[in-house]
């Protein structure tokens, strides 16, 4: 599978295919993503473009800026496998296979982990804020689950290491939880036919 991305929107997300060199992000209508309905995007925001097998993204002087897993992008910045761009309101997933030369972009997917029938409603859970009205920010807290789950928080976090351990996401701090989630979309563990499933009715 060729690289591309997803474009996370108030209906879900749309997947967009890479296919040329340079993908123009923006408010304008002669945008290869056009972001009419976010208004803290810029008429033309933000440029992604390959350089030598590899995918970066620069800001165009844009009023909010162009962030990159959570960090503001100065100039340009080297995009990898699963990186999550964030454009005013809305966020972009990049999805890629990785190759041989590059390392943040090789090896094949690999298959999803067993999981407890908990472990698959932690996940589901971490949705919550995508499934409510409002644009998905970030993955749900973990009192958030919590509370969506009827659990202590420490049952949570008891769960949420499982799952870090199970799909091989190290580090620490509120990105893991973005990684993980991003990670069992990836993989296959949940889609998002099943967090639809689980959305607030009414």
């Amino acid at each position: 599978m060729n690289a591309f991305l997803e474009v996370w929107r108030p209906d879900g997300a749309d997947l967009v295919q890479l296919d040329g060199d340079r993908i123009t992000v923006g408010r304008a209508a002669g945008n290869d993503i056009v972001l009419s309905d976010d208004g803290q995007v810029s008429r033309v925001h933000a440029v992604l473009e390959r350089l030598a097998g590899a995918w970066s993204v620069r800001d165009v002087s844009s009023r909010n800026g162009t962030f990159v897993n959570g960090n503001r992008v100065s100039g340009e910045a080297r995009l990898g496998a699963g990186d999550e761009l964030r454009i005013g309101r809305t966020r972009i997933v990049l999805r890629a296979e990785r190759t041989a030369d590059d390392p943040g972009l090789t090896e094949a997917q690999a298959p999803p982990p067993q999981l407890t029938p908990r472990e698959r409603d932690v996940l589901i859970a971490l949705f919550t804020p995508m499934t409510s009205a409002e644009m998905f920010t970030e993955p749900a807290s973990t009192r958030q689950i919590a509370q969506a789950l009827w659990v202590s928080e420490a049952a949570v976090k008891q769960h949420l290491l499982r799952l870090y351990d199970k799909f091989g996401v190290a580090g620490d701090g509120e990105r893991r939880r973005t990684r993980l989630a991003n990670e069992a979309l990836r993989r296959g563990a949940i889609t998002l036919a099943e967090v639809r499933a689980h959305e607030p009715k009414g």
